[in-house]
Formats: C-alpha cells, structure tokens, sequence
C-alpha cells in the first residue's frame, strides 16, 4: 500500500497509525519560552510532530507588503514587517526549540515560506518540509522543494482541483515521497465550508500518495470524521490560551481538547477495520442468547417433504439449524417426527443442498 517515509522509523499511510501534526505556528506569540510551553502540550495530548513556519520576511514580501500600516487587534508592530518580525525565530531559536523537541521525543518541522527558509530547514534536517496553503501556488518554492530530497507534505487551501493537480504533477516529476492535505483558508472555517469529501476525491485521483486533513474549524469532531474518511495525516492548531493576540487561536484546540482528538481518532482508526463484513467473536454472546432457529410451525410426520408453512423462525433452547439455513430446508426429508415449537436439529433433515 502507499506509504510516505517520514524517518526510517516512522511511515504515513492507511496501513499506519495516523499521523497527528500539532501546529504552533505563530501562536507561540514570538517567545521561544512560550513555543517550549506548547510542545510540553503537544507531548501530553499525544501527538507525532510539533511544527512551526519560517520565513525570511524579504524573499517572501514585498518591500511595500511589509511597511502597510498594520492596525489589527492582533498586531505586534505598526506594519506589517513589524509584525511579521516580532513573530519570526532566528535560525539560532529554531535549533533550539529543535532540540527541545527531540528531548521529548517528538519530530519537529516547519513550514517554508521562502526558497530561503526551505534551504534552512534542509541544513536544520528536519524530517520533512512543509509547504503551507498560502505557498501552494509558489512555482519557484515547489520546485525547489521537489528537487531538495526531503519528504514533503503540502496543503491545498485556496486552490482549485487544477492547481493542486499542477502541484501534484510539479513535484511527481521529482518522486513520490509527498503527501497532499485537504485544507480551507479560513479562520474559523464554517462547517458548510469544509467540504470533507475532497478527501475521497483526493484519494481517487492520486491514488499513489498519501492523503490528510489539515483544519481550522472549531472543535474535534471534523478531524475524527477526516479519518474515517481516509484521512493519514491530521494537522490542527495548538494553543494554551484561545483569548490571546493572534487570529490562529480561535480555531486552535486547547491542549486537553487535543488529547481528545487523538483518542477519538485512535478509537476511529481501531473502528474503520478491513471493510470485510463477517459475524465476529465478539458477538456470539448475543447470538447464544437471541439468534433465531428454525422450529416447526405444527406437529411434523417423519418422511414428509418440508414446505414452508410447516416451518417458523424463533429464538428458541436450545438453538437448531439457524435461520439462514431456512431456504435450504423446502423440498427436504424430515428424518423424525417434530413437535409443534421444536427446533429442527441438523440430524433430523435430510437436505437437498446446502
């Protein structure tokens, strides 16, 4: 089956455990203390990966995109580059919290902004890149990203069916070690909105690699539908504190909500099985006790071909030939006589075909 390779040790695919990305993104509110505090979360709750985004503001902005006066409610500078700045780690700050990470025994990665930024995040050997929404349609990113050796995952919001095909094909030319998320730039995305059946569309037309969810609507319950959908990689926001600056928090899950996500998607994935309908184990305690048997509808003559009016189907004690078998009784010899309520036992019937 198809399969991502994120490190020799750990894999994406339907045959896998789902993969839980928390993403702190910016909610970190610029302090590596505060990124540190979320990853502490993101362990606790159960997750695979902890993930950031770096920039390097000049090679993703215009010179004019980042001195706009910047107003929000939400805003760390007067401009937007102010802003953008305030919440921006250095290189040095991201080893850092790189080996924060792995001390908790979790992978850590971040999303590339920038042909810049992706250079680094290749020097820093992380397991895999990300490449966000917003950058999808990032002609230059994506091939630089293609060609750079790293497995990559890559979201789609805010693309139609023909440029994710054009990232698709952008990135299958280099190999197939890339995953797509099924995504909705909003925030809060309106459940209308989200349209979970891209999924299934997704994993129709690119049958060859992995596919996953990566949402910004409130609460747990879209996700844990996501994987019972056939999503392999599930990526939400992750915030200590919902009321703070910044417009990722709204839609970020508190850390005990995370913790719930992941156990209803654990619980989904054990659920969702092989898709073979078979009588299990399990329920033959209830079947001892209420299965139906074939039992006789009136006082039955040894020697007489069954008809069906000399049959009715009961739970009864004991239990007789099951009534599935019904059919395979009409036309057959009884071998004894039957009382009217008695179960017909396998010995007594002659059958014609089973």
């Amino acid at each position: 089956m198809v399969s991502l390779e994120i490190t020799t040790k750990r894999f994406i695919g339907l045959q896998h455990p789902v993969f839980i990305i928390a993403e702190i993104g910016q909610n970190h509110q610029g302090s590596v203390d505060e990124a540190k505090k979320l990853i502490d979360a993101a362990r606790l709750a159960g997750v695979d990966c902890v993930k950031l985004q770096k920039s390097s503001l000049e090679d993703k902005f215009t010179k004019h995109a980042l001195e706009r006066p910047y107003s929000s409610k939400h805003s760390w500078g007067e401009t937007y580059g102010q802003h953008k700045q305030y919440l921006e780690f250095s290189d040095d700050e991201f080893k850092e919290l790189k080996s924060y990470a792995e001390r908790q025994n979790l992978l850590f990665t971040a999303s590339a902004k920038d042909c810049k930024s992706l250079k680094f995040l290749q020097e820093l050997d992380v397991p895999f890149i990300k490449i966000g929404s917003g950058d999808a349609d990032d002609h230059f990113l994506l091939l630089e990203a293609a060609r750079c050796g790293k497995p990559l995952i890559i979201s789609t919001g805010m693309q139609d069916i023909d440029n994710v095909r054009r990232v698709y094909n952008k990135v299958k030319k280099h190999h197939n070690n890339f995953a797509l998320l099924h995504c909705v730039s909003s925030y809060p995305t309106d459940y209308e909105d989200v349209n979970l059946r891209v999924i299934q569309t997704y994993r129709n037309e690119f049958p060859d690699i992995p596919i996953g969810y990566s949402g910004h609507e409130l609460g747990i319950a879209v996700p844990v539908a996501a994987v019972a959908l056939g999503a392999t990689i599930i990526e939400k926001h992750i915030t200590l504190d919902k009321s703070q600056k910044g417009n990722d928090h709204q839609c970020s899950l508190t850390p005990e909500e995370f913790r719930t996500m992941i156990c209803n998607i654990r619980a989904t994935e054990q659920a969702i099985g092989d898709g073979v309908k078979k009588f299990t184990s399990s329920e033959m305690h209830c079947y001892n006790k209420l299965g139906k048997s074939v039992v006789a509808a009136k006082d039955l003559v040894r020697g007489i071909s069954i008809e069906e009016s000399d049959l009715k189907i009961k739970v009864s004690h004991p239990s007789g030939i099951p009534a599935k078998e019904f059919e395979y009784l009409i036309g057959a010899k009884l071998r004894r006589d039957i009382n009217y309520d008695e179960p017909l036992m396998p010995e007594d019937v002659d059958f014609l075909d089973r």
